[in-house]
């Protein structure tokens, strides 16, 4: 077992933390505070590759691997969750079902857009009444000639109403249940096609989460993604390297609260000396430190099979489940430690306290993780 990062992943890891600590990092609390989406930032990360990360050269994509998209998730997150979760979107939810259930034709239209961040991607999966029960879609697509008619709504859509280009799921055989589910690709300005409002959140302020409407939504037939009717598989296969990214978003989150809290630990003195120095403060840090590397070494397991070609989806659920509750456990601690101050927004841990619950939600919820686990443990 290898548990050395390659050259080239080092490079990467060393290349992503120093934007993110130079660029990222200055204006996370403002990009928070506001509720304001880091349009320059997103301009400088693709102008460095980072939109199209694991994507072929071919493509425009940098040709790096899926560890190395979650080693960036990781450094991203670590300073700024609305950041990583925006990559998150763009990447693994859009650009990646284009790339392995589209045409040829259609990965050389959309990709180098997106991985060349002229194009915004977003991922229209989710419905009012279709959370956790995706199956349950009521989005409708019709074919009349050579167009795709498309009604329904879509709901928590991050990217959503900036997206240029959104991947949603529709139902175009409605007796076949989740076997009559497709998959289309839809663009911005597209007669029918409107965005909702904006979502105000707990969390990720800095992220675009909205709503998306299709009234009459007429698409030319090659925007069909895929074979028809595949598209519960796609979206499935589709949210298994979804979750690799998440988790690594929710261990770069734990990272950056842990690093602030052991500094704050060092700094703090009560009773005559650094809070450091007792015991009940380096059990929580202990604890802390060993979760965070538990959870890496799970997240970089996943990409590493998904990069092999190896079955992967337990592992991602793993990845994802594990991670994202354990940058809870780490954040509340972070807190914990900071006593009264990490209550203030002065510091960074109350908003990472709040950036990271969002991981035990988004792409499957705790429960369905486990629900995943256990499938592939009794298949």
């Amino acid at each position: 077992m290898d548990f050395q990062l390659t050259d080239e992943q080092q490079m990467i890891r060393k290349m992503v933390r120093d934007f993110a600590e130079k660029e990222i990092a200055p204006i996370a609390k403002e990009t928070d505070t506001e509720g304001k989406f880091p349009w320059e930032i997103i301009r400088k990360m693709a102008r460095l590759g980072f939109l199209g990360l694991p994507f072929p050269e071919e493509y425009g994509g940098a040709g790096a691997d899926n560890v190395s998209l979650a080693i960036a998730m990781e450094e991203i997150a670590r300073v700024c969750g609305s950041t990583a979760i925006t990559l998150d979107a763009h990447t693994s939810l859009c650009s990646e079902p284009i790339y392995l259930f589209g045409t040829e034709a259609q990965k050389r239209k959309y990709l180098p857009k997106l991985c060349s961040g002229e194009w915004i991607g977003a991922f229209g999966l989710t419905e009012p009444g279709a959370g956790s029960d995706a199956g349950a879609t009521k989005t409708r697509a019709v074919r009349d000639g050579d167009e795709w008619v498309i009604n329904g709504q879509k709901c928590f859509i991050t990217n959503g109403s900036i997206a240029d280009v959104v991947i949603i799921t529709a139902v175009t055989d409605p007796g076949r249940g989740t076997r009559g589910i497709s998959s289309f690709i839809v663009e911005k300005g597209t007669p029918g096609f409107r965005p909702g409002r904006d979502e105000e959140k707990m969390g990720l302020k800095g992220s675009i989460t909205s709503e998306l409407f299709f009234e009459d939504c007429r698409i030319p037939a090659e925007n069909l993604l895929g074979r028809e009717n595949e598209g519960f598989k796609q979206f499935l296969v589709t949210l298994d390297g979804g979750r690799i990214a998440i988790a690594a978003m929710a261990l770069g989150l734990a990272q950056g609260a842990f690093e602030r809290a052991l500094a704050y630990s060092k700094e703090r003195v009560q009773f005559g000396q650094p809070i450091c120095n007792f015991q009940a403060i380096q059990w929580m840090l202990a604890d802390m430190s060993t979760e965070i590397d538990a959870a890496r070494l799970l997240v970089y397991r996943a990409a590493w099979l998904k990069d092999q070609g190896l079955p992967f989806t337990k592992e991602a659920a793993m990845a994802k489940l594990f991670t994202s509750e354990m940058a809870e456990r780490v954040c509340y601690k972070a807190i914990q430690i900071h006593g009264g101050y990490g209550y203030m927004k002065e510091y960074e841990v109350e908003r990472m306290y709040r950036d990271q619950r969002l991981c035990a939600i988004g792409e499957g919820t705790s429960e369905i993780q486990r629900l995943v686990i256990a499938r592939q443990l009794l298949r």
